[in-house]
This record gives C-alpha cells, structure tokens and sequence, in this order.
C-alpha cells in the first residue's frame, strides 16, 4: 500500500509491467492517438512520474478501421522527403489505408502527443504495438 501523504518517487524495479489491448474500430484518430499516449505514459495510474517508465505495453488492433472527423479522410495530408530536391511526397490517408499503410496513421498521431525526448521515443519504440487486423502475436501477454 503506498502512503500517499508522503512524496512516492517510484524506482523502475517498483513498476510491474502489464499490457493493454485497444481496439481501434470506429474511434476517432486524435482521441485514441491521446488515450494511447497516456497509457504509454503511465499518466493514468497513481505511481505516474516523468521519468520513470511506468506505463503499459499498449497492442492496438484494427488500425485501418479508425475514423476520421469532417473531410480529413481526403484531404489531411502526411508527407515524407526522401533527401533529394524537390522529392517530398505527399499523401491522404485514404492514400495510406489503400496502400495497406494504415499503422503509420496512428504511428503519426501517437508519435505527435508524445514530448519530444530521448525517453519517450524510447517508450514508443518500446511499448507501442500497432496491427492492420485483429490478430497479434501479443496473445500470451495480454490476459
């Protein structure tokens, strides 16, 4: 039982890991890129400290079925340069779910609403999982 009335600094070895699956069927892109970023970061639980890794190992399943408010769908655009001049190239999510891209959406979105240092990319890398359909190799993990 922790003792809340005095400060609590979690250790790494005080954190117990545990998974969470999130199905991303109908859920709008910003709203579940949030959601997942908060479990990532441990800012749901109790124990939550910047710089302690005390969040969940996060699977997200059906990524292509994520929806999109107003007219985002065609005409957000994501962008990747390929070093040369003149070679950036641009494309639409509806673009990206044809190609069968549609992880890199929510890579986008999550990767956005995660601050930018060297811990959280290390986090996102670490404890983000993201699948096209419902099936995972993350089975024996999550109960």
């Amino acid at each position: 039982m922790i003792n809340l009335n005095k400060a609590f600094l979690p250790r790494p070895e005080d954190v117990k890991e545990h998974w969470e699956l999130i199905d991303a069927t109908g859920k709008t892109v910003g709203r579940l890129a949030t959601e997942i970023a908060n479990k990532v970061r441990g800012k749901n639980l109790i124990i939550s400290t910047p710089n302690v890794k005390t969040g969940a190992k996060v699977v997200v399943i059906n990524a292509e079925k994520v929806v999109f408010t107003g007219n985002k769908i065609n005409t957000k655009e994501y962008w990747e340069f390929t070093g040369y001049i003149g070679n950036r190239k641009e494309f639409t999510p509806k673009d990206l779910i044809k190609k069968g891209k549609a992880e890199y959406i929510l890579e986008h979105a999550v990767k956005g609403m995660l601050r930018n240092c060297k811990m959280d990319k290390q986090l996102f890398k670490s404890h983000v999982y993201i699948y096209k359909g419902s099936e995972h190799p993350h089975k024996a993990q999550i109960k």
